[in-house]
């Protein structure tokens, strides 16, 4: 996310020069250059300079907008505070007050400042490495804090929180007003501590649950081989090391011998596009559609397969479900748009906008949605979500029996082919 990296070369344009395989590159160059910033929806997504050049702050995006804003008013309401508030408040608070004023005046719950802190806890959750239940937090379009993901084999979801879970209380504390940093701060905590969160499901039931902390890093990508011979490809975010873990799985499940694959996007919040389509292009020839990016009807680009289709000839499964946002349904979507996997599982959460991320002084940093991203089939999926193949829900009594229908779908379906 440095600034420097903007001026080194696309590893998109480098995984396509000359017909090389960005399998051979990963294998030579390790991590992937990154460069630009830009989100998808739950998770995030950091990708090429192409969007972050072309919607640079040189481009007037807003015409209608003045070059400055009038202070004035801005000013008296200050002033009015200064002289009559009775109560304790910092410059700096008024002024990140303002700051997260200007985002949000925006109506949009994806456009958000961050203050150093702030950015700081955003980063963590974005490369995997944090404390406390194991699940990632973010808001809904009405700005409820809730349960993005929960991870696998954490506590929180031994717990029983599930994605979606509106936060209503954190130890007793009522979350109204609650930004997503002070949320995340009280809800982490030393190793073997407790947590108490009250939680609204399906907007009809109020839970409540103790979940124990723990320390947690995890990597983003695990693979095994299933009974009858499956291979199984879990990714939980698209994060730095994704591509590279991804290869080496299929590498393995290769060598083994698999007769199909399954691709658990479940409670998958997004993460980087560049490992967005380096993951989709094992699946898919070159010059496949993997996404379109638009502005009104306009469409400001596109990513391409990269023809790296190691896995093209094993029919594939993907799982999804509501936790399964941003950069996993564009994986999703790609694939099934593309007849490379059957869908199964449950609707995806339904995020079809960009954002892209603008670094500070301080170490500020400012999300702001820039445009609308389209499936190959030519859907935006925002606030829609993608639909499986095969719709398979798992109840809270199948799940407190580790019983996976969806699992059991996905195999079932792969052993028919």
């Amino acid at each position: 996310m440095q600034r420097d990296e903007a001026k080194r070369q696309s590893p998109m344009r480098a995984m396509t020069q000359g017909g090389k395989s960005a399998l051979n590159l990963m294998k030579r160059r390790g991590r992937p250059v990154l460069f630009g910033a830009l989100l998808f929806g739950a998770g995030v997504v950091i990708g090429r300079g192409g969007i972050s050049a072309q919607f640079g702050s040189s481009q007037q995006i807003n015409p209608n907008l003045p070059a400055n804003l009038n202070y004035s008013s801005v000013e008296q309401v200050y002033d009015s505070l200064r002289e009559n508030y009775s109560g304790s408040v910092s410059t700096q608070a008024l002024l990140d007050g303002l700051k997260h004023g200007l985002a949000n005046a925006t109506q949009d719950p994806y456009t958000t400042y961050f203050t150093p802190d702030e950015a700081k806890v955003f980063n963590d959750k974005l490369e995997n490495t944090f404390s406390g239940i194991g699940a990632r937090l973010g808001n809904d379009a009405q700005g409820n804090l809730l349960i993005e993901t929960p991870l696998t084999g954490f506590p929180a979801e031994k717990a029983g929180l599930r994605a979606k879970d509106i936060i209503l209380k954190i130890n007793g504390h009522d979350t109204r007003g609650y930004s997503l940093a002070r949320a995340v701060s009280e809800i982490r905590g030393k190793k073997g501590t407790k947590v108490t969160l009250v939680v609204l499901r399906d907007n009809s039931r109020q839970l409540t649950f103790t979940v124990t902390r723990q320390d947690i890093t995890l990597p983003s990508v695990s693979s095994k081989v299933l009974k009858n011979n499956i291979g199984y490809i879990q990714i939980i975010s698209f994060s730095n090391d994704t591509a590279d873990l991804t290869v080496r799985a299929a590498e393995k499940l290769r060598a083994s011998g698999v007769k199909g694959i399954i691709l658990d996007l479940r409670n998958n919040p997004g993460g980087r596009l560049d490992q967005a389509v380096q993951v989709a292009s094992l699946w898919l020839p070159e010059g496949q559609t993997i996404l379109s990016e638009k502005r009104g009807d306009v469409v400001v680009n596109e990513s391409f397969s990269t023809g790296d289709h190691d896995l093209a000839k094993f029919p594939t499964v993907v799982l999804i479900n509501g936790g399964s946002a941003s950069a996993s349904e564009i994986v999703a979507g790609a694939l099934h748009d593309n007849r490379a996997a059957y869908l199964v599982g449950e609707k995806s959460y339904g995020k079809g906008v960009v954002q892209q991320i603008i670094d500070l002084k301080d170490g500020a940093q400012l999300k702001v949605t820039i445009a609308s991203w389209y499936r190959p089939n030519g859907q935006n999926i925002n606030k829609k979500g993608i639909e499986p193949d095969k719709a398979v829900t798992i109840s809270d009594q199948q799940a407190a029996k580790g019983l996976d229908p969806q699992l059991d779908a996905a195999t079932a379906y792969l052993l028919a082919r």
